[in-house]
């Protein structure tokens, strides 16, 4: 074994812990070590610690793609969910249309339209195939 090798696996014995996500404990782990990592480096691109914030993400990701099951939702479904998240209310979506335009599509009484649904997939920074 060569120098750079061994010194790469001393460290990633180090590391592969932080990294390696193959149970549900070791996900529940990696959760609280990403909530802890996002209170400490936040959105700091130049925090000595962004990287491994960014890292574990990924990993993460990859764990609850192959992992958890995304459960089928409706495009109303997915508005609800944003407007929750981003504590809005209907009259907030004025792109939409009017607050009562915006109570009929979430109640279901008038489907999102083309050019509503990429208004909000451009507002929330999403697919606009989530609204479909």
């Amino acid at each position: 074994m060569n120098a750079i090798t061994a010194d790469l696996q001393r460290h990633w014995e180090v590391v592969r812990p932080l990294l390696s996500i193959c149970t549900e404990a070791d996900y529940d782990v990696a959760v609280a070590r990403l909530n802890a990592l996002i209170d400490e480096v936040g959105a700091d691109e130049l925090h000595p610690l962004y990287g491994l914030l960014d890292t574990l993400g990924t990993v993460m990701r990859a764990y609850e793609e192959q992992h958890h099951d995304i459960p089928k939702s409706s495009g109303v479904q997915m508005l609800r969910f944003l407007m929750d998240e981003h504590g809005l209310t209907q009259s907030d979506l004025k792109e939409v249309g009017s607050q009562g335009v915006v109570s009929e599509i979430l109640n279901g009484k008038r489907d999102l339209n083309v050019r509503q649904i990429r208004l909000l997939a451009k507002r929330f920074g999403v697919s606009p195939a989530i609204f479909i």
